[in-house]
């Protein structure tokens, strides 16, 4: 990403406004809540692109006048108040103070859950002060709903009317792993922290809170969950063994294709609709299938072949010495015996199937990962192409991905085309980005964006003058309600009502400006999820 040249295009905007008003005889001056705008779009912007001492002066001159309001400038008056606002933009080049971005992708992420949206804000700002990624939340149900698609990991919970209650769910939804969770405001009752610990927090903390011992707090069991994951090899809930596992077998039978020049075989299965089964008849029904699936692998695989649990609803299979031919009918015979194995739950008798994509591998030198998402496509595939079956890929020969439609809709030229370059750019396993940008609401919805058939995806600026970020997300959860669209707010200043009507109206997450450009691209992942 070429910052520089999002800096320089930001500083030609501001000497040009500044030059219009200047500059220009009787030019039309604005007004308090025109000139709010302006330093508003300055303060955001700046901080993006790493001009921090512009972005703060902006904030500065931000609290000097009155949003919304009529008041004209006159032209004195408007030169004296910007003087220092026009001295910084022209020496520019001795005052940049570029922002230290943490490049790891894999960082923790950290679900917080509270009522209070002020606390929310505080605890996440200082989650990522750590270079953790946090996602905020105000009600347990929400989060328990996105927990198999971002896989957190640890819970902060804050100790309001539901926290025991959503302390037993997550105990519940989540027995077979560790996922280290926190209370928050327990207090001095032991009794509250006896209950507590017996429905499963890892940790409680008394408020008001400390922020440097909730950091270290978490972080020491961020690093327990670590060395947990690393020393487990096998599914707790399933018996198979896990992704760690996988890897090593990986590397073995690509020494053996090293020295005997025979390929083996990786297939990656999904469940077929188990959201819906999940959803219907609930988690421990859910559980029960998985392990029966789990059996129905082990026995129907042969001695040599090993199989996994990748995760949620997804195994794995790897077949030593195996070709295309070899995989596919070992595959079609546990579809078989999927079909015809019946569950009972709740008075109602079913079947389960899955969707299988296959890579055939047969280059020593290919990395587990381009495996798995090629055998992840081929599997995504068979998915679209009626469920239940098998789909093959070939190294070099990617599927075809699901368009996924990214719109950018804020009323700052720089910020739409420097977000639009990042997300164009972003690569994932499962999508095409169809990324189109729009500077006000208005014009998003009278271009008739989310008609267009497939899942959307809105960067919404909260702050806009023609049709407000708030107005815009409340028509979207009103008037398609139906449709799958995912929002991530980008607001200008931490106003606590904003954020949490943003959080009622059916935000997913939202974003502070000026945000980090690997913040942004690891929320904007997170909340990215695979076809459904």
């Amino acid at each position: 990403m070429e910052i520089k040249k999002f800096e320089k295009m930001l500083l030609k905007r501001i000497k040009n406004q500044l030059s219009d008003w200047f500059d220009i005889q009787d030019a039309v001056l604005p007004t308090e809540g025109e000139l709010y705008q302006f330093l508003h779009s300055i303060k955001g912007t700046a901080g993006t692109v790493g001009l921090m001492p512009l972005s703060n002066l902006s904030g500065r001159l931000m609290d000097g006048v009155e949003e919304g309001g009529s008041r004209q400038w006159s032209a004195k008056a408007l030169r004296d108040y910007l003087l220092e606002l026009s001295s910084m933009t022209y020496n520019y080049e001795a005052i940049i103070d570029e922002e230290k971005e943490c490049t790891d992708r894999n960082v923790p992420l950290i679900q917080i859950i509270s009522e209070d949206v002020g606390l929310l804000v505080h605890i996440r700002d200082a989650m990522e002060e750590n270079g953790w990624i946090a996602i905020a939340y105000t009600s347990y149900e929400k989060a328990a709903r996105s927990q198999l698609d971002i896989k957190p990991d640890c819970i902060v919970i804050d100790n309001d009317g539901d926290a025991i209650l959503a302390l037993r769910h997550f105990g519940k939804l989540n027995r077979n792993q560790f996922l280290p969770t926190v209370l928050l405001g327990v207090g001095q009752n032991r009794k509250a922290r006896m209950d507590a610990y017996r429905e499963g927090a890892d940790d409680v903390i008394e408020k008001p809170l400390e922020m440097d011992e909730l950091k270290i707090r978490v972080g020491r069991l961020l690093e327990r969950k670590k060395l947990f994951d690393q020393s487990a090899l096998l599914d707790e809930l399933t018996g198979l063994y896990n992704r760690r596992f996988l890897e090593d077998a990986f590397r073995r039978n690509q020494a053996a294709l090293s020295r005997t020049n025979k390929p083996f075989c990786i297939a990656i299965l999904d469940l077929d609709n188990f959201k819906t089964i999940n959803d219907e008849y609930g988690h421990l029904a859910g559980d029960r299938i998985l392990a029966a699936f789990s059996l129905t692998l082990k026995e129907g695989i042969r001695a040599s072949d090993i199989s996994f649990r990748l995760g949620g609803e997804e195994f794995g299979i790897l077949f030593p010495d195996t070709d295309m031919k070899q995989a596919r009918n070992i595959l079609e015979r546990l579809l078989k015996e999927c079909k015809e194995k019946s569950f009972t739950e709740n008075g109602k008798i079913f079947s389960v199937t899955f969707s299988a994509g296959t890579f055939l591998v047969n280059d020593e030198g290919i990395n587990l990962e381009t495996v798995l998402e090629s055998a992840d496509q081929a599997m995504y595939s068979a998915k679209r192409n009626g469920k239940s079956r098998i789909a093959e890929a070939e190294h070099g020969n990617p599927l075809s991905k699901k368009t996924l439609h990214i719109s950018i809709i804020d009323d700052d030229a720089i910020i739409r085309s420097m977000l639009s370059k990042i997300i164009g750019g972003l690569d994932t396993p499962y999508y095409e980005m169809d990324v189109d940008v729009f500077e006000d609401g208005r014009k998003f919805f009278d271009s008739g964006r989310l008609d267009e058939e497939g899942s959307h995806f809105l960067i919404l600026d909260g702050v806009m003058p023609v049709m407000d970020g708030l107005e815009v997300l409340q028509k979207v959860r009103r008037d398609f309600a139906g449709r799958a669209v995912k929002v991530l707010m980008l607001t200008g200043r931490k106003n606590e009502y904003d954020i949490a009507r943003a959080l009622q109206l059916g935000a997913d997450d939202y974003v502070t400006k000026p945000f980090s450009i690997t913040e942004l691209e690891a929320r904007v992942k997170v909340l990215i999820q695979r076809p459904n």
